[in-house]
Formats: C-alpha cells, sequence, structure tokens
C-alpha cells in the first residue's frame, strides 16, 4: 500500500518538536541537566513502583531492587514467588487507589499494556513523579508527550528494546559520522529453535505484537516524514549465517523522525523473523480479516504458539555516511541468548527489554540524564548507557 505523506513543515506542525535541533541535540542536553541541577526542588530518585510483574515486570523490579531503588511491586495477581521487596495487589481501575499509591512513590515504571499507560502517565504527572514505560504505541506516546510540557518529573516512554536501546544505538551510529545518508534498524525477537511455517513464538505481549502488525509505520525517506504500512517493504538479511526477513513494524523508531527530519535522508525500522513468516501474518490478518478482531488474535496466535525458554534477541543497526571525507558504512549486530541475571536464568527478551529500563531510570537518577520534560531514547548516550550498573549487561 502507497505510504501517505507529509512535507517536513506539515510534519512540524502535526508534531511538534520536543527537542532542540539535532545539531545541537548534546548541548541541548547538558543545557536541561544544567537548568535542572540549579533550579530542580526534586529529591534524589529512590522509591519506584513496577506495574506489572510478569517475566520483563518481576525482573526489572529485581534489578532495580538490587540497584538501591526502594521497590514496591504492583499486580493485580501478585505472584506466589517470592521476591525482594513489597508486592501490592491493586485495582488499576480504582483511579483514587493509583493516585494515592503513586503519591508515596518518587517514580513509576509500567510494564503493563500500553493501553492502559496513558491513564496511568496521566495520574503520574499530576503526582509530579517520573514516568517510564516500555510502549511501542505511537498514540500512547504522543499524549505522554503533551504531558511533558508540564511536567514536575521526567516522562520517558519507549524505554525497551525497540523502541529504546535500539534507537540509542542508532543515535551513536549517527553521531560516529559527520553526515548521515541512512539509518536502518532492526530487532528480531524469536525461538533459537523455529518449528512450523510462522517460526515464531510469543514471547513478547500478543497485544503490542499485534500492534505493531497492523498499525502504519513512521519513517523518513528521502528527506520525507512518510508514514507506510506495516507488514511491507521485505528484505533478507543475514546474521552469523542465519537468514532472516526484516519487514516494517509500527512504533521501533519512537521519535527518531522527529529528531532526525533534516538531518538523515533516510531511516526506518523493521523487524526481523524466520523466512516465510510476514506472508502467514498477512494471511492471517488481512485475508482472514483477523485485523478487525485484534483481541481474538492475539489470543489464537498465543495458543498456537507459545512462549520458549530458549530465544534469542537480533539487533542488526547500520549507518551509512561519511566520515572524513570518505563513504563508511557502521554497524552494531548482536545476537543475544538467555542469561543468568539476578539470580535466575532469563529469556532474551526479558533481560533485553528490562536492563534496558532499568539502565536508564540509573542514569536519571544518577544525573547523567536530565530529571525533567520528556526523554527521547535518541538522547541517551550508549557508552554512558553501557557503563551503567544493568546496562553493562548488553556487553555480556
Amino acid at each position: 500500500m502507497e505510504g501517505l505523506h507529509a512535507t517536513p513543515d506539515k510534519y512540524r506542525e502535526l508534531f511538534p518538536r520536543t527537542a532542540a535541533c539535532p545539531r545541537h541535540q548534546v548541548r541541548h542536553l547538558k543545557d536541561r541537566m544544567h537548568v535542572n541541577a540549579v533550579h530542580r526542588k526534586y529529591k534524589v530518585m529512590k522509591k519506584i513502583a513496577v506495574l506489572g510483574l510478569g517475566k520483563v515486570g518481576a525482573l526489572a523490579a529485581e534489578l532495580l531492587h538490587e540497584s538501591g531503588f526502594d521497590v514496591t511491586g504492583i499486580d493485580m495477581q501478585p505472584s506466589a514467588d517470592a521476591m525482594p521487596f513489597g508486592i501490592k495487589a491493586l485495582n488499576l481501575n480504582n483511579t483514587g487507589q493509583v493516585a494515592t499509591e503513586f503519591a508515596a512513590q518518587d517514580a513509576v515504571l509500567s510494564c503493563l499494556p500500553f493501553t492502559l499507560n496513558a491513564a496511568l502517565a496521566q495520574i503520574a504527572h499530576d503526582a509530579g513523579i517520573h514516568y517510564f514505560d516500555l510502549t511501542e504505541d505511537v498514540p500512547t506516546t504522543k499524549a505522554i508527550i503533551a504531558l511533558s510540557e508540564t511536567s514536575k518529573g521526567l516522562m520517558a516512554p519507549q524505554c525497551g528494546l525497540a523502541p529504546g536501546f535500539v534507537g540509542i544505538v542508532g543515535a551513536d551510529l549517527i553521531a560516529s559520522l559527520d553526515d548521515c545518508r541512512s539509518c536502518k534498524m532492526r530487532v528480531g525477537a524469536l525461538p533459537q529453535n523455529p518449528t512450523g511455517l510462522m517460526g515464531y513464538a510469543f514471547n513478547w505481549s500478543p497485544e503490542g505484537v499485534v500492534n505493531e502488525y497492523l498499525n502504519d509505520c513512521e519513517v523518513i525517506e528521502n528527506d520525507e516524514v512518510k508514514w507506510v504500512s506495516a507488514m511491507e517493504w521485505l528484505e533478507d538479511i543475514y546474521i552469523d549465517g542465519v537468514r532472516l526477513e526484516a519487514f516494517t513494524t509500527s512504533g521501533g523508531l519512537g521519535t527518531m523522525c522527529d529528531t532526525y527530519l533534516g538531518r538523515v535522508a533516510n531511516i526506518d525500522y523493521k523487524t526481523m523473523r524466520y523466512p516465510g513468516h510476514a506472508a502467514q501474518m498477512n494471511f492471517f490478518f488481512h485475508e482472514l480479516l483477523m485485523r478487525d478482531r485484534r483481541k481474538e488474535a492475539g489470543e489464537i496466535l498465543v495458543n498456537a504458539k507459545p512462549p520458549v525458554e530458549d530465544d534469542v534477541v537480533y539487533v542488526h543497526v547500520a549507518a551509512e555516511g561519511t566520515a572524513n571525507g570518505r563513504l563508511q558504512r557502521r554497524e552494531f549486530v548482536r545476537g543475544y541468548k538467555p542469561l543468568n541475571v539476578a539470580g535466575k536464568q532469563r529469556t532474551a527478551i526479558a533481560w533485553t527489554t528490562a536492563a534496558s529500563v532499568v539502565a536508564t531510570i540509573e542514569m536519571v537518577r544518577d544525573g547523567t540524564l536530565p530529571n525533567q520534560g520528556f526523554l527521547k531514547q535518541e538522547e541517551i548516550p550508549l557508552q554512558d548507557f553501557l557503563k551503567t550498573r544493568t546496562g553493562s549487561l548488553y556487553g555480556q
């Protein structure tokens, strides 16, 4: 399907910038931190509530606890597993109870489905505390950007793997070039031992996967912001001899189109899967019309392809441009597998996602990142991220 085009001027009108011109991005980040340090009345972040204690949420809470935070876990159905922090059962439909809990915290991390995050961010904003989440949903992020204009704390959605870590890597590669003509970001969370025509296992939120497979995708192509259909632009990629297919999916770029419009001529994000997956998903969603029954689609897919323990997360980021007058291609290619983290073996998708958001929270606490306004993932320096206690997991 042909993409919907927007001129740069029209794009800026629709989605106003929340950061300075990219050419001054580093200086802008330092200026924000200086202003925060001089004027803030905000106490050091210590107490944090983690909402949703699934595999990612529970691990993030444990990592935060190990990093010195006073953690409160919140879940409608708390796990019977022993945790080194307190856990509360809280009805998130009761806004008064949620507001009371948030008022006792310095920050909140939502590891819940994206459909809940806009309302939670509003409550965090009203409480004057920091807000973090893992959302890939574009409308949710737009709502949080609006909240950040009057926030007392930091509003930081999109802190997971993609968007999140992949944007941090992409920004680092772009910055390594004097002039960047393209940045291509690809991520795939996959079973190590795929079976069947789909070659997949739903180790990630089914709501999130369905959302990114169906919603339009933001890209920069030839210096224009465009919206293109998901599950298109197929290409082959090889990592360590493994053939993968990559196709457009929604949300993985976060705010990078806003940041790099006018600076990088081509930017796009794609999801990687084993060959044949996109054809199966296009048949399921479009020929069987499951695109109109998203909740049921997620249930069917998870029932058919339940989570596995032996997974792998592939990250492939490449930037092309000139450095010292010569055309260059810079790449960051990794295959992350399960690790023993916080005393337990964790799936690759769980630890990569949890480590990304926890490292970001550590940087805010330690003053490496601003503590007010809106945080773009591409503002986070990769080397500082990797030096954090939790971010160092990416170097193992």
